[in-house]
């Protein structure tokens, strides 16, 4: 099996498509379609359903490509660690971070990186935290700034970086303000502005309704955190945010406490629980990163290397 054959197989199933997988790999489509047919004869099953339009992966091409990723990744990291014993550091560094996390000043560390490390390509991707967490599990990104509320899956290691309490947002004319601190029975039924379903501080919301035993109405999904104050500053809606989140913004906004103990919102660094340490572009952004946060070796975001 040819690694080049793992990296078309790949190109195809992302791409769903085989023309525009041909030129993304800048080969003609008659020599892609060739090599995908010699290695569904080597591996002795079909690995796509073709049609005029798309194609799509058979069971045995979904059961191929996790493991193409995480071959190819394995094989990029080979080439890097010779590369860095030899003092250079090259190749690409893909990253992902969830919008406003506000505890990495990202564009300076990566600016860092850059001067220090020119060789290496810096790939960056904005999303869903339980998106890119699932992304640096399949090893489609090497390490990724998220905020969670649950623990992560097999293959994933989270560090943390800072947590911090959810607060209330509300127009400063809605009921809510004549209160010093909000008691949860208190926004039962009220309309809310929220984040999709995938970023971090909706699932500590949605899990912090669930424990209390309280339904709540989103009726403003937004992909934004300026969009999300702007709708609650027109009394459109209420909001539950991180701390640094609810004082981004201060015309026609009122910021309260929950009583009692709040849900927390946590920013982390997932890397692959078995990748990072034979990543050293990953292992060298992290230096980077904890010298711009002041943590101490011990608190590095970087795990130790595995024992074996």
């Amino acid at each position: 099996m040819e690694l080049r054959h793992l990296e078309y197989f790949v190109a195809v199933a992302e791409e769903a498509h085989f023309t525009r997988a041909a030129e993304r790999l800048h080969l003609a489509q008659s020599g892609l379609s060739a090599s995908i047919r010699t290695l569904e004869r080597e591996l002795g099953a079909p690995l796509f359903i073709r049609s005029t339009r798309r194609v799509e992966l058979t069971e045995a091409g979904r059961a191929l490509l996790a493991e193409a990723r995480r071959t190819l990744a394995s094989v990029a990291a080979a080439r890097n660690a010779v590369a860095a014993v030899q003092g250079l550091l090259r190749g690409t560094l893909c990253i992902g971070a969830e919008q406003c996390l506000g505890v990495v000043d990202l564009p300076a560390v990566l600016s860092r990186f850059r001067s220090v490390h020119p060789g290496v390509e810096i790939r960056l991707r904005q999303a869903g935290s339980a998106h890119l967490v699932e992304e640096v599990r399949a090893a489609r990104l090497d390490l990724a700034f998220v905020a969670t509320a649950t623990d992560p899956p097999p293959g994933v290691t989270l560090t943390s970086l800072t947590t911090e309490p959810m607060m209330v947002v509300c127009h400063p004319g809605h009921r809510l303000t004549a209160c010093e601190a909000v008691d949860w029975s208190q926004l039962e039924g009220e309309s809310f502005v929220d984040f999709h379903a995938d970023w971090g501080s909706r699932q500590v919301t949605d899990r912090a309704f669930e424990a209390a035993g309280l339904r709540r109405r989103v009726a403003l999904e937004v992909n934004d955190v300026h969009s999300l104050l702007d709708f609650v500053g027109a009394d459109l809606g209420v909001a539950l945010v991180p701390r640094r989140i609810a004082y981004k913004k201060k015309e026609n906004i009122r910021v309260l406490p929950l009583r009692d103990t709040p849900p927390s919102w946590r920013v982390s660094v997932a890397v692959p629980t078995d990748g990072p340490t034979n990543n050293p572009a990953s292992r060298a952004l992290l230096d980077i990163l904890g010298e711009s946060l002041c943590l101490p070796a011990a608190a590095s975001p970087l795990p130790e290397p595995a024992t074996t």
